[in-house]
């Protein structure tokens, strides 16, 4: 029996804990256990937020015997590039493999002439929400991002965008595959370690996190003193358009989330804006604006237009852009800012709503 528990225990690779899933504090008192000082932890928490270490072997002020011990110990789970494309329009889409075999992608979206170069990182594999005219939301939400998988899209992605264009990257949105307040702990760790001083540093105020409209954790963000932006997917200005494309508005009907977003106002200051997918003869007309101008009563409001991208096996057409422009024009003649989006990234599938780990 003791040879046979011996073999099997041998044959079962060991699973090791990301190093990355510690706080500083745990890493300190490993650290000390082991014999070694206490600010070895802020090196080796340097290393991994600041320097973006990918391996332990890379962490060179620290003893050859220290880091052989993390190696044995632990391990970095960091994301791999699987395939990048480059649209006609410059935007660019990488798929990434994470440690346990599944991939998710992100998208690189260069505006030269403004110097605005934002990537669109994803926050879960695959989508939960099933959002009728979302690519992502075709396919079942697998498991939750780690807050080390975040944090690589932007460090992988500003490289990307510093090799292809020259410049980093000025902006993060979580608008890529899966709900970001559904995956709450994890993005807001995510954050920490990208904004933080201790992390690489980048002002809150670059960052906005976008939501189909989760309530009770729009009110959490305010409750935390979140200091990113929110951006509302919203694209529809009454409940019974909205259920029709979104089920997650049966929980979360617009006056709930009217509640939550005033709420989020008056705690933060922090700017809100709807996103807004404009579908042919659906949600397009001078009617839905007036609908939409309701909900922009209460705070400061930026209404982002959105061109429909088309996904398979959806029904829904983009609206005339004549339309979208009428639209668009009757927001601002009552005093709402508004913008019109128009798709960047449609030819490899890296518009909005079309990732779905095509590759």
């Amino acid at each position: 029996m003791t040879i046979y528990l011996f073999t099997y225990l041998c044959a079962v690779e060991l699973v090791k804990t990301d190093i990355r899933n510690l706080s500083r504090d745990q890493i300190k008192d490993y650290l000390v256990e082991l014999g070694e000082s206490a600010f070895r932890a802020k090196q080796v928490y340097s290393w991994l937020w600041q320097k973006s270490a990918k391996s332990f072997d890379e962490m060179t002020n620290l003893s050859i015997t220290l880091r052989e011990t993390l190696n044995t110990n632990f391990v970095i789970n960091a994301i791999k590039e699987d395939v990048t494309q480059k649209s006609n329009d410059g935007t660019v889409k990488t798929r990434f493999q994470l440690h346990d075999g599944h991939f998710m992608e992100s998208v690189l979206i260069p505006v030269p002439k403004d110097n605005r170069f934002t990537v669109c990182v994803s926050s879960q594999v695959g989508c939960s929400l099933t959002c009728k005219f979302c690519a992502t939301g075709q396919m079942k939400r697998l498991r939750n991002l780690d807050p080390g998988e975040i944090y690589d899209q932007v460090v992988m992605i500003n490289k990307v965008s510093q090799e292809m264009y020259g410049h980093p990257l000025t902006n993060i949105v979580y608008m890529g595959m899966g709900e970001p307040l559904l995956a709450y702990k994890n993005v807001m760790k995510s954050i920490h370690y990208i904004t933080s001083e201790d992390g690489l540093q980048m002002s809150p105020r670059r960052v906005t996190v976008s939501t189909a409209g989760i309530a009770k954790m729009i009110k959490k963000m305010a409750d935390d003193a979140s200091k990113v932006n929110l951006a509302i997917s919203l694209h529809a200005a009454d409940d019974v358009k909205r259920n029709e494309i979104m089920p997650i508005n049966e929980q979360n009907n617009l006056e709930t989330l009217m509640d939550a977003l005033k709420y989020y106002y008056q705690v933060t200051k922090n700017r809100i804006s709807y996103e807004y997918i404009a579908f042919q003869n659906f949600n397009d007309g001078i009617e839905d604006a007036k609908n939409l101008l309701k909900l922009c009563k209460s705070f400061p409001v930026r209404i982002n237009i959105i061109e429909y991208n088309p996904i398979d096996g959806v029904d829904f057409v983009k609206a005339d852009e004549e339309k979208i422009d009428r639209f668009a024009q009757f927001m601002r003649d009552h005093d709402v800012m508004c913008t019109i989006r128009r798709s960047r990234g449609k030819d490899i599938d890296a518009a909005c709503g079309q990732l779905a780990n095509k590759g």
